[in-house]
């Protein structure tokens, strides 16, 4: 294959996480990938056994893909490569100790950073600026930095829905489900309108510890009934409505706690959460003004595979400034 503008052009991003992967390529200028990438899909999941993230099993979906988008491209070669995963700061010590080789092996001596997802959400929706993103699906994780070696990351929460994840999709669809329940019983703060959703979408109310409770993706589906408790705070049920707020006041906690001091830092909200709408939406721009009045708010720019192009072109052009780390943002350059 003939790469009619040089080795260097091409950066490849790739976004590993529970409904799938997905590959992307672009060409990069000056560090910043241009637009609109090529991109591969894959809706199985990388496996993870009992030593994390399988590798093997990435490589295995990874290198089809991108050799693919590679000849489509009429490129011979990498300048950079950019994996977000989910789980990769718990999880990824193979990722760390064998995609390095692999990809060495599939493409020659290419820039590599090895990612959290967290960390690709971050770059996606504020690129390389100073400020906190909280990202917010089914679960939830904030991640803040002054760019500065010395700040490095700040985390919070991204503990899973037993420990943590508080204003999450599964947290609103755990406390709506509550709230059904309570009803159900008579209790007080209960809410009719949310019963009503949960028996219409999961059954008789008392079956519904049967039904949740063994269930292998308990947080996917708590998280499915968090579009039922902003329709019914949409309509005026204000047991929904102090969900949706109980949960924006999270969402706050969670960004001040990781947003850098002073200045004019960045906040954003990426994820799957924003899909709730303004019930939600309206409570969180609220709620961070309160908690961080210092701060920007800001729509995030792209997807965590935006932000893995835009690290992947960052490092091949020399201008990556987010700051490295053992766990969120391995580094790896090419020897020589």
């Amino acid at each position: 294959m003939a790469d009619r503008t040089g080795r260097g052009a091409f950066v490849l991003g790739a976004d590993s996480g529970g409904s799938g992967l997905r590959i992307a390529l672009a060409r990069a200028d000056d560090g910043a990938p241009s637009r609109p990438p090529a991109i591969r899909t894959s809706s199985e999941p990388v496996r993870t056994g009992s030593a994390g993230i399988d590798a093997a099993h990435l490589v295995s979906q990874l290198l089809p893909a991108a050799w693919e988008l590679l000849r489509e491209a009429e490129a011979d070669g990498l300048a950079a490569v950019c994996i977000g995963a989910a789980g990769m700061a718990s999880l990824g010590d193979e990722l760390r100790a064998r995609l390095p080789g692999a990809l060495t092996e599939a493409f020659g001596a290419c820039h590599l950073a090895l990612a959290a997802d967290a960390v690709t959400a971050y770059a996606g929706a504020l690129g390389q600026r100073p400020g906190a993103v909280v990202a917010a699906g089914t679960g939830l994780i904030a991640l803040g930095t002054d760019l500065t070696a010395a700040g490095g990351w700040r985390r919070a929460d991204g503990w899973g829905h037993l420990l943590g994840d508080c204003g999450s999709g599964a947290w609103i669809g755990r406390a709506g489900l509550e709230a059904a329940l309570r009803a159900y019983d008579g209790r007080p703060g209960g809410s009719p309108a949310l019963l009503a959703r949960a028996e219409a979408e999961f059954g008789p109310a008392g079956g519904l510890p049967g039904a949740l409770y063994p269930r292998s993706d308990r947080p996917a589906v708590l998280a499915s009934f968090a579009p039922q408790v902003a329709g019914c705070a949409a309509g005026g049920d204000p047991v929904a409505a102090g969900i949706l707020h109980d949960a924006a006041r999270h969402i706050a906690d969670a960004a001040a706690a990781v947003c850098p001091p002073g200045g004019r830092p960045e906040v954003a909200l990426t994820g799957g959460l924003l899909r709730t709408g303004e019930p939600l939406l309206g409570p969180v721009r609220t709620a961070l003004t309160e908690r961080l009045p210092y701060a920007v708010q800001e729509t995030a720019a792209g997807s965590p595979l935006d932000g893995a192009l835009t690290i992947a072109g960052a490092l091949a052009a020399g201008r990556l400034i987010l700051p490295a780390d053992d766990k969120l943002l391995q580094i790896t350059r090419p020897v020589g």
